[in-house]
């Protein structure tokens, strides 16, 4: 993978920013066609589908902060010299080739190319037939970037294929890829991982979970609860399960006032049996397969739980590992809430909706890695690089 001096890449992203501005109408318009053929069924891929201006100051912004971030190739690691004389660095290395697919969302199409372009990445965009004509505007956008400075459109690709045709991709790619990432649901995730030859890091899956202590303040986790829930019901750090423990003060009356909340903002309530003792008028969960199901809807699960252990061993057994929050006025309790359940994100008397790569400082993300290796939580400019060591030596031998 030939490297590119930062100080093109930057000329490069900088060339984006106007492209983007000056074609905002064109790119609005194409969007138009792509949600008038749209039909409305799944209203969460509808709200991730729309390009308004808002949304192209958006794409600008990413592209602006990933352009101003120190380039990540070429960073030491670790240097050591050895007794032996050895002179060893390790040091940030591209990956080389990234494929991402993913659904709906156009400004993905500027997320993960801005990321992946400046971390001397090239890249496969293989976005949904949903948003076909945005993402091919976007993509002559980059095309017109990328020779305006003189380097080939090969370093951005949109992949134009068909289910079958991904598929074959994915099994004999025209180039080894380094890197695929799925960033949608379960079935898309369970696809790649089938078909796909390359490593594969999976990012998406949300089913979020809240955890509310004995030892809460209520009003905190009603507004935390709320926000998390209804702010934007499309986001994979949505919340989709609430805990109630048992033991709380005035347990059945903290009941009510949830199943008020929630009617009030329009959210349906699904209870497990234990709850339903209390709101007997609410819907009982119909199987256990839905303490797995991420719901991308106003749609939530009122569960009661017996204390800080089962509420965390639930939440590891049921939970996308994504996000997780406990409200508690006692820190210690959230500490060990904190530690012990096994998600990208953990929280303390805060949303989940706040598991995003701008909202927690990182900039512009490629996805939210819900896998251990080699990274989890939001996916950076700096986590889109591995490691190459340099080893120097004087005619070294091994003996």
């Amino acid at each position: 993978m030939k490297l590119i001096k930062s100080e093109i890449k930057n000329k490069v992203l900088k060339s984006m920013m106007t492209i983007l501005d000056r074609r905002r109408k064109e790119i609005i318009a194409a969007n138009k066609q792509d949600l008038e053929a749209f039909k409305k069924d799944d209203q969460a891929m509808y709200d991730r589908l729309i390009v308004d201006d808002k949304k192209v100051d958006g794409m600008i912004q990413s592209v602006k902060e990933v352009m101003d971030q120190e380039d990540p190739v070429g960073q030491v690691i670790e240097h050591r010299k050895l007794d032996t004389g050895l002179d060893i660095t390790n040091k940030t290395s591209p990956f080389g080739n990234i494929m991402i697919i993913y659904e709906s969302r156009p400004d993905v199409t500027i997320e993960a190319a801005v990321l992946a372009f400046k971390a001397n990445n090239k890249i496969y965009l293989k976005g949904g037939k949903e948003a076909i004509n945005s993402n091919k505007i976007l993509e002559e956008c980059w095309h017109e970037a990328l020779e305006e400075n003189g380097l080939s459109k090969d370093w951005i690709k949109l992949l134009h294929l068909d289910r079958t045709e991904t598929q074959e991709f994915l099994k004999n790619p025209p180039e080894q890829l380094d890197l695929i990432v799925p960033r949608g649901g379960e079935r898309l995730i369970a696809f790649v991982k089938e078909h796909a030859t390359g490593a594969v890091l999976v990012s998406g899956r949300g089913n979020n979970f809240l955890y509310v202590s004995k030892n809460a303040d209520f009003e905190i986790a009603k507004k935390v609860m709320l926000n998390a829930k209804i702010d934007k019901i499309s986001g994979c750090n949505a919340l989709d399960k609430v805990l109630v423990d048992k033991n709380i003060e005035d347990y059945e009356s903290k009941l009510k006032e949830l199943q008020q909340l929630f009617s009030d903002n329009k959210v349906n309530i699904l209870v497990d049996e234990e709850v339903s003792k209390v709101l007997s008028s609410e819907e009982l969960i119909p199987s256990e397969d839905t303490w797995y199901e991420e719901f991308l809807a106003m749609k939530i699960v009122i569960g009661a739980t017996d204390g800080l252990d089962s509420a965390i061993a639930k939440i590891n057994k049921y939970s996308g590992g994504h996000s997780a929050s406990i409200i508690t006025k006692d820190k210690d309790e959230a500490l060990t809430f904190m530690e012990q359940v096994d998600s990208a994100a953990v929280y303390h008397n805060a949303s989940t909706r706040f598991t995003d790569g701008g909202q927690m400082g990182v900039g512009a993300e490629l996805a939210i890695s819900t896998d251990k290796l080699h990274h989890r939580g939001p996916l950076g400019l700096k986590q889109l690089v591995t490691n190459k060591y340099y080893v120097l030596g004087e005619g070294h031998v091994r003996v």
